[in-house]
């Protein structure tokens, strides 16, 4: 997993882990959205130089494992795929005029964390989220 990676005049590997949440975290993750979304943010970060390395996209929140060059801001990436990705959604799913801004699908900000030492472990739990969601809602419909 510790690949550098170079630019003209530097060697870098800067990897963070996100997550980003929609307004009210309101659960609308799923179905034709969830199936269309994940290319959609790869697509975005790529168009940042930067690469999606993992992700997984709950009901209600967004995990990615990306990896930034450090001539962009994690903000400015980040904020990029969260405004463009909800300018795709409110076109393709809402129907939404063509200079829709898409200002009302995510909530402000996201958590950064900084992937050094414990890259394999947030690797893998972005990895089995799923499952573990999914145990989680079994133990509460026992409850």
């Amino acid at each position: 997993m510790n690949q550098t990676q170079s630019l003209s005049h530097s060697v870098w590997d800067c990897k963070y882990h996100v997550v980003w949440i929609p307004k009210y975290r309101r659960k609308v993750l799923y179905g034709r959205i969830r199936q269309n979304l994940g290319e959609v943010i790869r697509e975005l970060a790529r168009q940042r130089a930067s690469q999606i390395l993992a992700g997984h996209l709950c009901s209600d929140h967004v995990h990615v494992y990306i990896s930034v060059p450090p001539k962009y801001a994690v903000a400015q990436v980040v904020g990029y795929i969260k405004g463009k990705s909800a300018i795709h959604i409110a076109r393709t799913f809402a129907g939404r005029a063509r200079n829709f801004t898409g200002e009302n699908f995510w909530a402000w900000g996201y958590f950064v964390s900084t992937v050094g030492r414990d890259e394999e472990i947030i690797h893998n739990y972005i990895r089995h989220l799923e499952h573990e969601d999914r145990r989680l809602d079994q133990l509460k419909l026992l409850s």
